[in-house]
């Protein structure tokens, strides 16, 4: 909203709010060309602290008074949150002042020091380089503030429940939401009356939403019952070297790509020999973060630099970088002939110019041979001697001290030696030189003179006061040449950071192939895009590493316009859960880009997987069961789109079962409308009489196979296979529990004489029922419409085969006709 003298006026149509405004100062005038093309959003945008890069945003459109949140995980470069911000253009961009105060800083001494400021405000100025950057005190940066403000706020409509629950523990966007409103209030001197603005939750534009009830019950990144299990979505398809590698995994199993799937390059599978040499080429790498340690070199500059301990982080980082610098070529001439276009765009990212050019700079300056060891006296004379010699007088001169020191020691421990006649060795510890000697390889004590005398792992450690000295003599000298190594390396850091994009690309690009050899070892099938969800013989991807091999039961998924709502019924443990999970698993792994377990595989891309999976009370939030699942249908109803995949798991059982029923019916059929993809699993039988007047509503069930009745069994076995119809009559499964429960066998009885008739009445009325046959040939029709769409889109058929396929289709509908004739 522009500021003025004029009193306040509606920022949108219908919604009126209350604005307190102050005199205006040479406001721009708004021509038609410049509200055309200039942007009306205030943005405000909070990064996470780390290499995470989770990224909060709150846009509010000035004009208009919409106010939109989103939270990313984005990647080192920003695409999503530039993309963001290209779809809000803004008029202004609100950032915490710690990020404005850093880059002050280093405008000052730009031309000698590398930047020191937020990455994420580097590539905001560069993007939209006359759009003004305003700081906000940290303190209004407040995730609970930010929840008051738009709990109050938001306007009664359809979408306000699905934007509560949505952005209720999203950290950054709530964050960014407080300072969003504060500046309103403090700077623009606006204020909004209550229920006034039309604040959403978006779903990141190209990305898969997984709200998080929903990725959690999946076990997506976390196992529910065990933290630190590794029997996660992420667990099994987590094969990679790199630690940007894997924050790219999780990240893709978060928010999937709908925009551009990901697509697993066959030429992994199909080529055993690239394989092999991309997996040799990345264990060089392998434990490396490259991420990491860019962003430690760009912030490294405020420590102090007369610190020996910083002097020695920053030549061990340098090393670091050495590594991986020197093994990238290696990466490169791997992809050097790559057919699949993917893995060239990757060899075209880590063929960068810049990158010879940093390469240069540190084969001129630091030795070839030298790189960082684990630890001890190699990883010390790795520092030592990181940089060539004849660089500095002074840091050769204390280099030859350090060796003549390290030389006394030597001859010290080989003198005692002699002297004792005992075999005594030199270990080097973080505080120098000790002596050290295995226990059996003593009788009886020590000789006098030695100090510190401590036992460790089957030896004794000591030291002696002319030891200590030495050592002294040594740390000295150690000091002095890392101190001096630094100087010459932070001359070398400001030139290799003025490339430091190169540095980014070429991390991503190494994530993205880590990452999609990780996927090449874990793939089995190739899925397609189709409209249609239809996979043959899939697999639960995390049962399946639990289980034995052949023991874990394969069942087939089809789901398509013409049946897109499917009711899931069977008695309890027949694995009508698992299913819904396994359908919610394959399509997150077949969207991140991998292959999935299955005999074939088709997949609609989804723009949201949403669920309601549990039936827990919540603590936390001080909801009951009954509450947990209105809360979660509403926000499924509030983002459900055509594009949507629903999981539905027993709703209503937490309240009577007459409202439970009505409730989980009026809920199916606000899903049927929308048209979405939709499994749900009930135990009320009633549904599928009431829902199955729908044409495009399907009945499923999990298979039960009857046995001899004993005393210790239901007389039944679960055979965990999904089947098309309706379950058969198991003989009431409710009143077989009972009767393992001991009731009295003249209760069992009548119950049963009961239920008998109800259910006869039930199923005469049904057959006799009109709408059902109507209901039926509707169905046939939607079905029939379904598979000529799906035929004439995707089919790769021959000219007889396909004949022969549409003719199969004409006789089912015949059937069906004759049959409700």
């Amino acid at each position: 909203m522009e500021l003025s003298s004029t009193p306040s006026r509606p920022l949108g149509s219908g919604q009126s709010r209350s604005i307190t405004t102050r005199p205006g100062t040479a406001a721009r005038p708004q021509t038609a060309a410049s509200t055309r093309h200039e942007g009306s959003y205030v943005i405000a945008l909070l990064e996470s602290r780390g290499v995470a890069h989770e990224v909060g945003i709150a846009a509010m459109d000035r004009d208009t008074g919409r106010v939109m949140l989103v939270q990313l995980a984005d990647c080192p470069t920003y695409v999503k949150t530039l993309h963001q911000m290209h779809i809000h253009y803004p008029s202004l961009v609100l950032v915490p002042d710690t990020f404005i105060a850093a880059t002050d800083a280093t405008l000052a001494s730009a031309a000698k020091k590398p930047p020191t400021t937020s990455l994420l405000v580097q590539f905001i100025m560069e993007e939209f380089p006359n759009i003004p950057v305003e700081p906000v005190a940290r303190k209004y940066w407040n995730d609970g503030a930010g929840m008051d403000f738009i709990t109050q706020l938001c306007v009664e409509n359809d979408e306000r429940a699905a934007t509560l629950v949505s952005a209720s523990d999203k950290y950054y966007a709530l964050s960014a939401t407080c300072a969003l409103f504060k500046y309103c209030e403090s700077r623009l001197n606006t204020r909004f009356s209550s229920g006034s603005l039309r604040i959403r939750y978006a779903s990141v534009e190209g990305t898969m939403l997984i709200d998080p009830e929903t990725a959690k019950n999946l076990e997506l990144v976390k196992n529910v019952m065990h933290k630190k299990s590794s029997h996660t979505l992420f667990g099994v398809l987590n094969h990679t070297y790199t630690a940007m590698a894997s924050r790219l995994l999780r990240t893709n199993i978060l928010a999937p790509l709908t925009a551009v799937v990901l697509t697993l390059c066959t030429e992994l599978i199909q080529n055993e020999d690239r394989f092999s040499q991309i997996r040799d080429a990345l264990k060089y790498l392998n434990k490396l973060d490259f991420d990491k340690l860019i962003s430690s070199l760009a912030t490294l500059e405020v420590r102090p630099s007369n610190s020996a301990k910083f002097a020695s982080t920053r030549v061990s980082q340098m090393l670091s970088l050495q590594i991986i610098i020197r093994n990238l070529p290696f990466l490169q001439k791997v992809l050097a002939n790559s057919k699949s276009q993917l893995l060239q765009v990757i060899h075209e990212m880590i063929s960068d110019n810049r990158l010879a050019l940093i390469a240069d700079l540190i084969t001129d300056n630091l030795n070839d041979a030298i790189g960082p060891s684990k630890g001890g006296l190699a990883a010390v004379n790795a520092r030592v001697y990181a940089v060539k010699a004849n660089r500095n007088r002074l840091l050769d001169v204390a280099r030859e001290t350090f060796k003549e020191n390290v030389g006394d020691i030597y001859q010290l421990n080989s003198a005692l030696s002699e002297k004792h006649g005992l075999p005594i060795t030199l270990v080097y510890q973080e505080s120098g030189f000790v002596f050290a000697m295995k226990k059996d390889e003593l009788e009886g004590e020590l000789p006098k003179g030695f100090l510190n005398i401590s036992a460790q792992k089957g030896r004794w450690i000591f030291s002696s006061m002319e030891l200590k000295k030495l050592n002294a003599r040594m740390k000295d000298a150690l000091d002095e040449t890392l101190i001096l190594s630094d100087k010459i390396i932070q001359e070398l850091l400001v030139e290799v950071l003025s490339h430091s994009g190169a540095l980014y690309t070429a991390s991503e690009a190494v994530a993205l192939i880590d990452l999609l050899w990780s996927f090449a070892h874990t793939s089995i099938i190739r899925p397609e895009f189709t409209g249609t969800l239809a996979v043959k013989s899939g697999r639960h991807p995390i049962l399946e590493t639990v289980h034995a091999a052949g023991t874990l039961v394969a069942n087939d998924i089809y789901c398509c316009d013409a049946s897109h709502f499917q009711i899931i019924q069977g008695p309890n443990m027949s694995g009508k859960s698992t299913y819904l999970r396994q359908t919610g698993l394959l399509v997150i792994v077949a969207m991140c880009g991998c292959f999935v377990p299955a005999d074939y595989a088709s997949f609609r891309i989804h723009d949201a997987l949403l669920s309601r999976l549990s039936n827990d009370d919540d603590m936390e939030k001080n909801l009951s069961t009954f509450a947990n699942e209105i809360t979660s249908s509403a926000m499924i109803i509030g983002l459900a789109t055509p594009k949507t995949l629903v999981l539905v798991d027993e709703l209503g059982r937490g309240t009577s079962p007459s409202e439970g029923v009505g409730i989980a019916h009026a809920i199916a059929e606000e899903l049927i409308k929308i048209k979405c993809f939709v499994l749900f699993a009930t135990h009320f039988h009633e549904l599928s009489t009431t829902l199955s007047r729908q044409p495009s509503v399907v009945n499923l069930h999990l298979s039960v196979q009857r046995t001899r009745k004993s005393s210790s069994s239901l007389g039944m076995v679960f055979k965990y296979k999904i089947m098309d119809g309706l379950p058969e009559d198991l003989d009431h499964y409710g009143l077989e529990l009972a009767r393992l429960a001991d009731l009295p066998s003249d209760l069992i009885i009548e119950g049963r004489r009961v239920a008998n008739a109800l259910a006869g009445l039930h199923a005469r009325r049904e057959e006799e029922s009109q709408t059902t046959i109507v209901a039926t040939r509707r169905r046939a029709v939607v079905k029939l419409r379904s598979q000529l769409t799906q035929a004439l889109d995707h089919s790769t058929l021959p000219e007889e085969e396909l004949v022969a396929y549409l003719a199969r289709f004409q006789k089912d509908l015949i059937q069906v006709f004759h049959e409700t004739s």
